[in-house]
């Protein structure tokens, strides 16, 4: 059975976000947090734990230096069974399920009286860097991006359903999101200067994403489209 011990819960989207902790505090699971997610969360009466108390590292940069700590990378990356005596060695504790979406970049672009620095702002960093890291790991990790998808996962956490193929939808699913944020912010950029345009006109990275992301089916369990 599945067992997740530990999850991270940090999001900019908080639809559905309390059941969801509430759910997982059911199942046993201490929950770790960030800023405002993490404040939501106490308020609501979860017993949550910040990021900073476990990194011993405080959020810095107006919160540009959060989550970037080998505490928290070692905690989704490390692989169970293989690298328990290092990450024993260096007080790693094992994260067992990220729940993460990232800052609404596309959103911010979209109004009329957004800036180049509300633009700069919005680009997530330690989101996707999370996200990218439970994902290579989802032999032991479950990665959450949709909050759409909270009560199937609680679900099959539940009824143990939580199976090797399951993760890596959800695996499969991050990584199309991620892909697709770094694209909307590869187009803004390059939209902002003929330099800047001709640059990424000449890497095939942005059309072969692109139009593999539209003609590459993604696997059944997943729901999200470009």
């Amino acid at each position: 059975m599945f067992k997740v011990r530990r999850a991270l819960v940090s999001v900019s989207d908080k639809r559905n976000l309390i059941p969801f902790a509430q759910g997982l505090q059911r199942l046993g699971a201490e929950i770790l947090s960030t800023g405002g997610t993490c404040r939501q969360l106490n308020e609501a009466g979860i017993d949550a734990v910040e990021v900073s108390s476990r990194t011993g590292f405080p959020e810095i940069m107006g919160g540009r230096v959060k989550t970037l700590h080998p505490i928290i990378h070692g905690g989704l990356l490390g692989r169970r069974g293989t690298d328990d005596d290092v990450m024993t060695e260096h007080g790693i504790e094992p994260i067992d399920l990220l729940a993460v979406n990232l800052y609404p970049f596309e959103e911010t672009i979209s109004r009329a009286d957004a800036s180049l620095a509300d633009a700069i702002e919005n680009i997530d960093i330690g989101g996707p860097a999370m996200i990218r890291a439970a994902s290579k790991n989802h032999d032991g990790v479950v990665v959450v991006v949709d909050p759409d998808d909270y009560n199937a996962i609680l679900d099959a956490l539940q009824s143990d359903q939580m199976t090797e193929e399951y993760r890596r939808s959800l695996a499969a699913k991050a990584y199309a999101l991620t892909a697709s944020y770094d694209i909307a912010i590869t187009r803004y950029l390059s939209a902002l200067d003929e330099e800047s345009r001709l640059v990424a006109l000449g890497r095939p990275v942005l059309r072969d994403i692109s139009a593999s992301l539209h003609t590459k089916p993604l696997p059944h369990s997943c729901c999200w489209h470009p």
